[in-house]
């Protein structure tokens, strides 16, 4: 079953950090693109960060100079670190593949994140 399982959420103080994990079902080392998506209740989902196949990587400017992407092939997992944590960053992650324009896999549960004091 081609599946991603998203973890790492959780509650943190503003100012802190988090590093988020999305293990995949299979090989994403052919995938050419693996992303983070965040969606907030009743708003469209928002892509957060990307790496491409070759490890080029890219953020939304709301996250730039906070958030780093990363991807280790051998484990087919994607990793979001999340540092400098603003309570506006609260909201379900998830992640996904992109291959050829399409999205890879059905979207899984997502892992909260709750940045508050």
């Amino acid at each position: 079953q081609v599946q991603v399982v998203e973890s790492g959420g959780g509650l943190v103080q503003p100012g802190g950090s988090l590093r988020l994990s999305c293990a995949a079902s299979g090989s994403i080392f052919s995938i050419d693109i693996m992303g983070w998506y965040r969606q907030a209740p009743g708003k469209a989902r928002e892509l957060v960060a990307t790496i491409t196949r070759g490890g080029s990587t890219n953020c939304a400017d709301s996250v730039k100079g906070r958030f780093t992407i990363s991807r280790d092939n051998a484990k087919n997992t994607v990793y979001l670190q999340m540092n400098s944590l603003k309570p506006e960053d609260t909201t379900v992650y998830y992640c996904n593949g992109v291959q050829r324009g399409v999205l890879v896999y059905p979207w899984g549960q997502g892992t909260q994140v709750t940045v508050s004091l």
